[in-house]
């Protein structure tokens, strides 16, 4: 069997010729080899006879239909002008001259089939598919075969006729496909250079670098020129990228490291405080240190976690101590809270100034001292305390108002002035009668009966006091 890849071999090796020795045997010949079965056929490609190519298969069929053997060996061909005369069989009966003809056009069908399939399929150049086609047509007239060779040279016609348009569209396509592709390579680099430019979340950009990278790794048919340039163009944006970021990693080392100097020291300013029994003004002055390690920032990760434990640490050694105090204090101001409540309670039974104020002056001077001995009291008890304390001392005061008031003499001087100018428009009217002015009396006694209500007024305001 000839190789189908090779155009310069023929089909039409002289087999025959061997065969028609006197009396020896026949060469033992290959059964016929199956050619490959048809791909998946794109749509029909036209040529001038709009004869679509693909791939079809033609057996010999019966070989008696196409060829015979005369009595002298003479093997004959027929064809649509008539028999044509393609060589002798001396080696075996004439069943077996004919199979073996019959077998050599099947090997030439399938070098035609594998064109067929070569040129349907899209692979390979289709102008080498055309060279071999054109090889084998020319040969087809001499060929010594037994078939359907009339169908053999049509198909042949039309992988010559059409393998032009097919190499011509397959080269529109890988054209259309590395136009598409440069376009694609041409966004991605610009998509890179705008990261390398711009992009300051690294993780994210440096991610989408890496997709490009192997997106790029997948687009093929850039030739090598133009694939040059646009790598050149993402790598430089990738360089750019690696620089910026690794100028910004190494300044916010830098500033890790001023921010671990600076905890260091608050921690050192910490420690130091921790031992303090100056609970409210250490307080704020842990406040201000925290306030002051969030300002410094971040140290680098691997110490920053330790150096906050020990800052922390020294903040518990003052916050426990103080606690404790605090705690004991509460005790204490507790126990005086309930000192003050059985004070007031006893004070508020006892100290009466409506019946005995000199007693009742005593008496609340002597809680006063109790109360300013017991000390403070819980912050929350102080104003209900405060409430009844003072609550209890205007008690007193009131009584004592009212005493003053009682015995007030200016008070009782204005009564009795009130009165003694009364008794004496009474006597100035009694005179005015004795001397016979009546008018005159009348008006000293309206006068007097005026300034006698004043008088009986003021004396009636001391007595309700």
């Amino acid at each position: 069997m000839t190789n189908p890849t090779d155009p310069t071999t023929t089909s039409d090796a002289a087999p025959e010729t061997a065969a028609a020795g006197a009396g020896a045997p026949p060469a033992p010949h290959p059964a016929p080899k199956p050619g490959p079965k048809p791909g998946p056929r794109p749509g029909p490609h036209p040529r001038p006879a709009d004869t679509p190519v693909v791939p079809t298969l033609v057996p010999h069929g019966d070989p008696h239909k196409f060829g015979r053997i005369d009595s002298e060996g003479v093997v004959w061909l027929r064809t649509g002008d008539g028999e044509r005369e393609i060589g002798s069989w001396q080696a075996g009966s004439i069943e077996d001259g004919l199979a073996h003809f019959a077998r050599k056009f099947d090997d030439l069908a399938t070098e035609v089939e594998i064109l067929e399939e070569r040129l349907a399929a899209r692979s390979g150049d289709p102008r080498k598919a055309q060279t071999a086609a054109k090889h084998l047509l020319d040969a087809l007239p001499t060929a010594a075969v037994i078939g359907d060779v009339a169908a053999l040279e049509e198909r042949l016609t039309v992988i010559v006729g059409s393998a032009d348009e097919v190499a011509d569209s397959i080269k529109a396509e890988r054209e259309k496909a590395r136009s598409t592709a440069i376009a694609r390579k041409e966004e991605l680099a610009t998509e890179a250079e705008q990261i390398g430019a711009e992009s300051t979340q690294w993780k994210v950009a440096g991610d989408r670098l890496r997709a490009i990278l192997d997106e790029w790794k997948t687009i093929k048919g850039v030739d090598r020129k133009t694939d040059d340039t646009l790598w050149k163009r993402y790598a430089k944006a990738r360089d750019a990228f690696n620089r910026r970021r690794g100028a910004h990693f190494a300044e916010l080392d830098r500033e890790r490291a001023g921010a671990k100097a600076r905890k260091e020291e608050l921690i050192t300013r910490a420690e130091e405080l921790s031992g303090s029994t100056d609970w409210g003004p250490t307080s704020a002055r842990f406040r201000e240190l925290l306030t002051e390690w969030k300002a410094a920032g971040r140290a680098p990760r691997d110490a920053d976690d330790a150096l906050w434990q020990r800052f922390k640490a020294a903040q518990d050694v003052f916050f426990s101590a103080r606690n404790a105090a605090t705690s004991e204090r509460d005790n204490e101001f507790a126990a005086n809270a309930a000192a003050k409540t059985a004070l007031l309670d006893d004070a508020e039974k006892t100290i009466d100034p409506t019946s005995d104020l000199e007693a009742a002056r005593r008496d609340f001077r002597s809680f006063r001292d109790k109360w300013d001995e017991v000390g403070k009291v819980p912050r929350e008890q102080m104003s209900s305390l405060e409430g009844r304390a003072r609550a209890l001392e205007k008690r007193l005061r009131d009584a004592e108002d009212a005493q003053w008031q009682r015995t007030d003499p200016e008070a009782q001087a204005r009564a009795a002035q009130f009165a003694d100018r009364a008794a004496q428009l009474e006597d100035q009217a009694r005179k005015a009668d004795e001397r016979g002015k009546a008018k005159d009396a009348a008006k000293l006694r309206e006068q007097a009966a005026q300034w006698k209500e004043w008088a009986d007024a003021a004396a009636s305001a001391i007595a309700d006091r």
